[in-house]
């Protein structure tokens, strides 16, 4: 019997398999990982895009606020001269009421 055969029976090929599994768990490992770099910086991008919708969402409830403020100014300005035009009109019409009840008396 030889000393390789006896004492060294398989141990090669062994620690060339246990290698060998041990880089194919190593590159899995390296695929999950890639995989879950990949999954975090599409959850950055979505949380950027998110925060950049966010601000644009604030900038045009900002300007509708402005807008709406002004539109009430407007509309009690409106308010304001519809009355005074009321007034006026109903005024006319009772100075030609008059006008017409003084011309039937006559």
């Amino acid at each position: 019997m030889d000393d390789h055969t006896v004492k060294g029976s398989g141990q090669p090929e062994q620690a060339f398999a246990d290698i060998e599994a041990a880089t194919r768990r190593l590159l899995g490992a390296l695929d999950a990982l890639e995989r879950a770099v990949e999954r975090r910086r599409e959850a950055d991008r979505d949380e950027d895009e998110l925060a950049a919708r966010i601000q644009a969402l604030g900038a045009d409830r900002a300007r509708l606020a402005d807008e709406l403020d002004s539109s009430l100014v407007r509309s009690k300005r409106l308010e304001r001269s519809n009355r005074e035009i009321a007034e006026r009109l109903d005024a006319a019409i009772g100075t030609i009421r008059e006008v017409l009840e003084a011309g039937e008396i006559s």
